[in-house]
């Protein structure tokens, strides 16, 4: 858009009158100037601090972020580096329409029973996504090129973008990294030591430590409500952003924020975890859980199911981890 033209004008003004409006005029053009080149430096300085996606590129260094520690492949600076004990005992799996109105035909649990009840074993799940720093800092010990999309962006964002097999090898690389560390606490080197994994959630295990042991529809209760969650909005934000008291086991981003790989292959409830490796022929789907940023409230419900490709990467998709024997 060009700036508007100006012309003389017959005011009535006397030459020396013209004379002493004309400093005014020459201070007000160079503040504009200034202003305009300002203006100019800013929106181009605000472009390349975004990518594609629109998400905020910060410095390499955020991924030296509070609350994570450094010293421990930028997992949560706690007593457990983050993971959370679900006790063993069973849980109310599947969806009672009755008591969900949105909820999913698959989420049914057989063609007579609307919900089920399933047994586990203890676990420990994480309490966030897992991060970009998190993940970047498998990449970079494996020498892995995926860790390159990376740079730049805060570390305390879940990660996405990445494969269901690139965050199995995570959760495997990660579960060495734990056993060969002096700071690794005794409770999660017992679990290890005595036959647990670090690993994917299976179905069963995301959705218990969703809803807990009550059905509740959300993590938080059977409350519609955006005060717990990121959904329905523009990108992810950081883990635990948004406290959730009230959420089973004091986990955060069970809703929203980025869906989450499971272990489990898509198939109909209801749910059995025996047998799976036979049920892989072709090509099959996992079960993705908890709805994405971009989702509305439907899918972000603590029993809905969604599937995909273990090739797909998304900037909806992402995981969290477990430590289970099961």
């Amino acid at each position: 858009m060009s700036a508007p033209t100006t012309r003389p004008t017959d005011t009535g003004t006397t030459p020396d009158s013209a004379a002493r409006k004309v400093p005014g005029r020459a201070i007000g053009f160079t503040l504009m100037t200034l202003l305009i080149l300002f203006a100019g430096f800013w929106m181009q300085h605000q472009s390349e601090l975004r990518d594609s996606s629109g998400t905020q590129v910060m410095p390499d260094d955020t991924v030296n972020v509070a609350g994570f520690r450094t010293d421990a492949f930028y997992l949560p600076d706690d007593a457990l580096l983050g993971f959370v004990l679900v006790p063993a005992g069973s849980f109310i799996m599947g969806s009672n329409p009755v008591l969900d109105p949105m909820a999913y035909e698959n989420e049914r649990w057989s063609a007579s029973r609307r919900q089920g009840s399933v047994e586990l074993d203890d676990f420990y799940i994480g309490r966030f996504e897992v991060t970009i720093a998190q993940f970047r800092a498998f990449a970079l010990d494996r020498q892995l090129a995926i860790g390159a999309s990376m740079e730049g962006l805060p570390g305390n964002l879940p990660v996405s973008n990445v494969t269901w097999p690139e965050a199995l090898a995570y959760a495997r690389w990660l579960e060495a990294a734990l056993l060969a560390s002096d700071i690794t606490p005794p409770e999660l080197r017992q679990a290890l030591g005595n036959g647990a994994h670090v690993t994917l959630a299976s179905e069963a295990e995301w959705e218990k430590a969703a809803r807990g042991e009550d059905g509740r529809v959300f993590p938080w209760g059977s409350e519609r409500t955006d005060s717990f969650a990121n959904f329905a909005g523009a990108g992810p934000i950081a883990v635990g952003s948004i406290p959730c008291p009230l959420c089973s086991y004091g986990l955060s981003d069970m809703s929203g924020n980025v869906w989450e790989y499971t272990r489990s292959p898509l198939q109909d409830y209801p749910y059995d975890s025996s047998g799976d490796e036979t049920k892989l022929s072709g090509e099959p789907l996992w079960v993705m859980r908890g709805g994405s940023f971009s989702d509305q409230i439907n899918n972000v419900r603590a029993a809905v199911r969604g599937g995909v490709g273990p090739g797909v990467r998304s900037p909806g998709i992402g995981f969290r981890v477990v430590i289970s024997s099961q």
